[in-house]
């Protein structure tokens, strides 16, 4: 008899966070039953805060998928050689059965379950409920939700949009909610086609989306309008369609310095990129990041700050001596490095997430600071030639760290010297916030070694990773890369 899979049932979901009590995860109220979980505006509310806290999961977003597109690229070492806390991968040796592998993939398909579970109850009960225009609002919530799972899945499991056009294969696209036993078979859509289905929904969000919730902590923990088309221009980098990332990201950068989103949340940098990273963690510059407290924490070794900070975490992984942090053009008063200490011998990313047990910092998804580089890269590679605006957008986040330089368009001699320096702006920007790999994989480059790690080719099979082992015993119609 054939196994029958159920890739998350409710039931489960339920029971794992049933003993959470604020506002961030709250008690999900299909835990009543199937029949009451939408029967008021409250409990449908409840409901869509229960697809952010699946997300915000330590084995998915709320630590492990960013700590894992750091590790598995060039800018960590790791110290403690502890297979808990990613040594495969940092090491390029993950397979099927690795629980890395296993555990993202299993989370990711929890919550898009969730969604999918979430809109079935929207269509036959939710939307009498609280009227259309509010669940036009929910139902692009639990879109957006499952937009970001794919996506996020397709960076590690997936061959890159560039490798065939999006020919190769991608996901099994699961867009009904599994809430009981069944044979839930299903082969693997293209890369494009699901990145079709990403964009599909990520412009339903767009359409439905409030412009603001008028909180800055809730436009920081749920998403709006601008959260869309800032996931969208990420998105449209990663398949290097580069006019329609200009396209999203011109909705919310306005033409000139001070660059700002001049409808909706009215996105824009901090002075001062540590602000950032501090309580309460919900600047204009955040656009979406998921949020923790004393009471509500990612887990046991699932922790930004425990990888990465040494004085107030585990320091499970040192910065790359040769990595960035070597690179003479970050200049030592960047603000940027002070997020680095040396501790017990070692350079650490100390400070980026040093809040310490029971590790509460943020953990950011995306920044305004990445919509403006997407925005510069787009330019330049569109136009091959040294965007002004591109230079002033790549000068809008070194200027606020790094006062003392100022890059013109005389500064760079080809399109290809101002994309370079673009991208290694990116891995200043954004140490320790999970884009080192993806942006590897976009364009097609190789894995850089570190220490005794060789580089992996964009040829090689640990290019990406393996499908779940549980996937492939389970359903037959799944292949492995």
């Amino acid at each position: 008899m054939k196994h029958k899979i159920i890739f998350s049932l409710v039931l489960v979901g339920l029971m794992a966070t049933s003993c959470q009590r604020s506002r961030l995860t709250p008690n999900p109220t299909t835990s009543i039953s199937n029949a009451s979980a939408f029967s008021t505006p409250d409990r449908v509310l409840n409901q869509v805060r229960s697809l952010y806290s699946a997300m915000r999961s330590g084995q998915f977003y709320g630590g492990r998928y960013v700590i894992y597109n750091d590790i598995r690229a060039d800018e960590f070492i790791n110290e403690l050689t502890n297979g808990v806390t990613g040594l495969e991968l940092w090491n390029e040796t993950q397979n099927n059965n690795n629980a890395q592998v296993l555990g993202l993939w299993a989370q990711a398909y929890f919550t898009i379950n969730l969604c999918n579970v979430f809109l079935d109850g929207m269509a036959s009960t939710g939307t009498a409920v609280v009227g259309t225009a509010l669940s036009n609002n929910y139902i692009a919530e639990a879109r957006f939700v499952r937009a970001l799972c794919y996506y996020s899945l397709l960076q590690l499991y997936a061959r890159p949009y560039w490798d065939g056009n999006g020919a190769k294969l991608g996901l099994p696209i699961r867009l009904t909610g599994n809430t009981g036993s069944g044979n839930y078979e299903l082969a693997r859509s293209t890369v494009a086609q699901t990145y079709t289905q990403v964009l599909d929904d990520l412009n339903f969000a767009e359409t439905n989306l409030p412009l603001t919730y008028g909180v800055a902590a809730t436009n920081t923990i749920r998403a709006h309008r601008n959260t869309a088309i800032a996931i969208k221009s990420r998105v449209y980098l990663s398949m290097q369609k580069y006019p329609e990332v200009i396209t999203e990201a011109n909705k919310i950068v306005n033409a000139t310095a001070p660059f700002s989103a001049a409808t909706g949340v009215n996105h824009s940098l901090q002075a001062d990129i540590t602000n950032v990273f501090k309580t309460p963690y919900t600047t204009t510059e955040s656009i979406f990041s998921m949020p923790f407290n004393a009471n509500e924490t990612p887990g046991t070794q699932n922790q930004v700050g425990y990888y990465y900070s040494k004085s107030a975490g585990n320091g499970e992984y040192s910065l790359n001596t040769a990595g960035i942090v070597a690179d003479a053009g970050w200049v030592a008063t960047d603000k940027r490095r002070t997020f680095n200490a040396t501790v017990s011998g070692k350079l650490y990313l100390d400070k980026k997430y040093g809040a310490g047990t029971p590790f509460t910092d943020y953990v950011p998804v995306i920044r305004y600071s990445e919509v403006l580089l997407n925005l510069a890269e787009a330019r330049t590679r569109s136009t091959n030639t040294v965007d002004p605006q591109a230079v002033a957008l790549l000068n809008a986040v070194r200027n606020r760290s790094d006062a003392t330089t100022t890059f013109t368009v005389a500064s760079f001699a080809t399109a290809t010297d101002l994309i370079n320096a673009i991208l290694k702006e990116r891995r200043i920007e954004f140490l320790g916030e999970g884009l080192r790999s993806p942006d590897l994989l976009r364009l097609g480059l190789p894995i850089p070694g570190k220490a005794t790690i060789s580089s992996v080719a964009p040829t090689a099979t640990n290019y990406i990773w393996p499908i779940s082992a549980t996937e492939l015993l389970l359903n037959k119609l799944c292949v492995d890369n």
